[in-house]
């Protein structure tokens, strides 16, 4: 099975990392907490030669001022920012934190991942390209 789609930015990349999600799920099914499957991901995606990051730390700015900062789970070759989730089933609010995930760190794709249900649920995130006024 290939997630490689070419209408998608970084479809090589992102398709490497739904495979090691994939591997995991299928490995450790649903259940655990969170950071078991961030773990889990982090050996897959090691055995299968990609560079990460985990916990990446970015700050988070408001008209020019930093107010916080906020911890993206993965952020993978450099490119690509992925979220990890534990629950029942996806919601909207988890994909519009995922796109602020990507605003955040001026990225155009990520990936939202969830291994809480009995099958792996993954969305491709893309930044939205808004006009500005």
């Amino acid at each position: 099975m290939t997630f490689i789609n070419p209408q998608y930015p970084k479809s090589d990349l992102t398709g490497k990392i739904i495979g090691c999600a994939m591997e995991v799920h299928r490995t450790l099914g649903n259940g655990f907490q969170e950071v078991i499957y961030q773990r889990a991901l982090a050996k897959e995606m090691t055995l299968q030669g990609l560079s990460f990051s985990r916990e990446h730390e970015i700050p988070i700015f408001y008209k020019g001022d930093q107010i916080g900062t906020r911890r993206v789970d993965f952020f993978v070759e450099e490119k690509v920012m992925v979220e990890l989730k534990a629950i029942i089933q996806l919601e909207n609010v988890h994909l519009a934190q995922a796109i602020n995930y990507l605003e955040a760190y001026g990225l155009d794709i990520g990936l939202l991942i969830n291994f809480g249900n009995v099958s792996l649920q993954f969305k491709r995130v893309m930044k939205p390209h808004r006009n500005r006024l």
